[in-house]
């Protein structure tokens, strides 16, 4: 499987001026595989430990010395020597070992000539922030569950993938049933990785939901590891309620929802959590949709979002045939999936992404988005029915903006509005954000 930040593997290894790499994300989401593709394809060696189990390499660690003398001991334990430009030295699961994380600053102080990357969680990586992490000593790069693009590649749909990335909108339009089509399949695997692959060979769906259910319960395990024992019940609360809130016709993030009388004090801590370890996606409200939209951001308001559609399937025990034959996953659940495969997708785009209400106010725009030098409002619809005043009336009132709307019909530019199909909206977007 191509995954799109392996071309940043690349950028990062013919750098002139690269320091240690840190390749972090929530659990399972593919970041040992793809360090160790990379190394198989672009290195003429490469070691590899895994510090969550080889205790040896986390003791060569634990006693200390300098970069060299590290090297000299991680090469003999391996039986491979480890040298400058040609070798990759990976250290999977780093979190588990926090003097590890802090020998990074030795790697890029004394040894820059030395290719060094290192995969671990979002959450053990963020614990040892405040204590023993390198801080401007290592370069970062976050990886994300496969987005819509890399699904189709991986089913083998490598030109529908190419489409998209060119835009090419005619051959796009022609397709649209096969894109709609892979769609569904897509809202249903979602895109981690393993459930990609295992689905992308034999096309089983219930191994599909078998392994989904799996990594959900690997995720309720962490929080009995990983979180604070006092934090433990409400970050269960808060996931367990994150498909009933995205189900509301305001998306917001209702507290009480999860309990009456529930305040923010009980439960931030626990959002945080969730948020450092990559379970989730916050989405903060602004104010006004203006340049820059970072100057209007409200931190009290916001939407919740899972991180995998897959996932939030799982959770809810959404059938197959609701999702891959009927039309109800496009027209029920009132857009939750829907509005949560956008957000997904927006992810390691780099678009600054928010959304935008006023209270006392039915008129809601689903995302707000800044692209460039500019700002738009986006209204998303889970089908072609994309009858709504909300859009128009909030162009009406601004009609400086343009506004953007995710839909299943067809690309269609107007003075006002741009409608882009669901399924081709990502590679619109980040060609709108170049210069």
């Amino acid at each position: 499987m191509r995954r799109e930040l392996y071309n940043k593997l690349i950028a990062w290894k013919k750098s002139p001026k690269k320091k240690p790499l840190i390749l972090n994300g929530a659990r399972q989401v593919g970041k040992t595989w793809l360090l160790t593709e990379f190394a198989r394809n672009e290195y003429e060696k490469s070691v590899v430990f895994s510090l969550d189990r080889d205790s040896d390499a986390r003791q060569i660690f634990e006693n200390g010395g300098t970069a060299r003398q590290l090297l000299q001991r991680l090469s003999a334990l391996a039986g491979i020597d480890i040298t400058a430009d040609n070798t990759l030295l990976i250290l999977d699961e780093i979190q588990e070992c926090p003097k590890a994380i802090t020998a990074l600053k030795f790697f890029d102080e004394d040894t820059p000539q030395i290719h060094v990357a290192a995969a671990g969680s979002l959450l053990g990586i963020s614990i040892h922030e405040q204590s023993s992490f390198p801080v401007g000593k290592v370069d970062i790069l976050r990886l994300y569950p496969m987005n819509f693009k890399e699904f189709l590649c991986a089913m083998g749909r490598e030109q529908m993938a190419a489409n998209l990335n060119e835009g090419d909108w005619g051959n796009i339009d022609a397709l649209s049933s096969a894109y709609i089509d892979f769609l569904r399949q897509y809202y249903y695997v979602g895109g981690m990785p393993a459930v990609v692959s295992a689905y992308a060979s034999d096309g089983k769906l219930q191994q599909v939901r078998e392994l989904q259910n799996k990594i959900l319960d690997d995720y309720e395990a962490d929080f009995s590891k990983h979180a604070p024992i006092n934090e433990i019940p409400n970050i269960r609360m808060v996931w367990q309620s994150i498909p009933s809130q995205l189900a509301k016709e305001n998306k917001k993030f209702i507290y009480g929802a999860m309990k009456p009388g529930a305040r923010a004090a009980t439960f931030e801590k626990a959002i945080q959590w969730l948020h450092d370890a990559g379970l989730i996606y916050k989405v903060n409200r602004v104010s006004a949709i203006k340049m820059p939209l970072k100057f209007y951001e409200e931190f009290g308001a916001f939407k919740i979002f899972m991180l995998d559609i897959g996932l939030m399937g799982a959770m809810v025990a959404a059938p197959a045939a609701a999702i891959l034959v009927k039309n109800t996953i496009f027209t029920e659940y009132k857009g939750a999936f829907t509005e949560l495969f956008v957000c997904m997708q927006l992810q390691g785009t780099g678009i600054p992404t928010f959304y935008h209400s006023l209270e006392n106010s039915r008129i809601e725009i689903d995302f707000a988005v800044q692209l460039g030098t500019e700002v738009y409002p986006i209204e998303v619809k889970a089908e072609e029915n994309v009858k709504s005043k909300s859009m128009q009336t909030f162009i009406k009132k601004h009609p400086e903006l343009k506004g953007i709307r995710l839909s299943m019909k067809p690309r269609i530019t107007q003075d006002w509005l741009e409608c882009i199909p669901l399924y081709g909206f990502r590679e619109e977007l980040i060609r709108m954000d170049k210069p």
